[in-house]
């Protein structure tokens, strides 16, 4: 069995100032699930539409969850909160997109918009880009890591 995401109209959700919420499975999210990113509780989300203070049709994203990625000192598993609020203003073409010259995010308009899609794109934007522990140590060497080029060379630098 399989389920339907929410799609939208990106302008015309954003001129009747839609709103939905709900929560991604990570099945919903498969950048994030191919990253080995884990969320058992998946990712909550708020999807509402509007006009930005400069009077452009736009979207803002909310997202929230506890996801489990790996420790790159240790690689153990390390909760990793995530909160993402962002305002995505909405354009028509992908020139106007790339013509633009200031900091504000934008993204291409369509009739078909997936909101999975949507909400992947700010979770991706928000991973740090190396999980870690705040205090943990590195994973010790182990027999399985003799081999590694590293293990050489750090028997050869002993051995001047």
């Amino acid at each position: 069995m399989s389920r339907a995401f929410p799609v939208i109209d990106g302008l015309r959700f954003a001129s009747e100032r839609g709103e939905l919420q709900g929560c991604l499975p990570l099945a919903a999210l498969p950048r994030l699930a191919e990253m080995d990113v884990r969320a058992d509780e998946g990712v909550e989300f708020s999807l509402r539409g509007g006009t930005s203070p400069l009077g452009k049709p736009s979207l803002w994203v909310q997202a929230r969850s506890v996801l489990e990625m790996t420790c790159q000192r240790c690689l153990a598993p390390v909760a990793v909160p995530l909160a993402v609020e962002s305002e995505l203003e909405l354009s028509e073409s992908e020139a106007a997109i790339a013509a633009a010259d200031d900091e504000i995010d934008r993204v291409l308009a369509g009739p078909a918009m997936p909101v999975a899609r949507l909400v992947e794109d700010e979770v991706l934007l928000a991973l740090p880009m190396v999980a870690r522990h705040e205090h943990c140590t590195p994973r010790a060497e182990g027999p399985d890591d003799a081999g590694s080029p590293f293990a050489a060379l750090a028997a050869l630098k002993r051995g001047r």
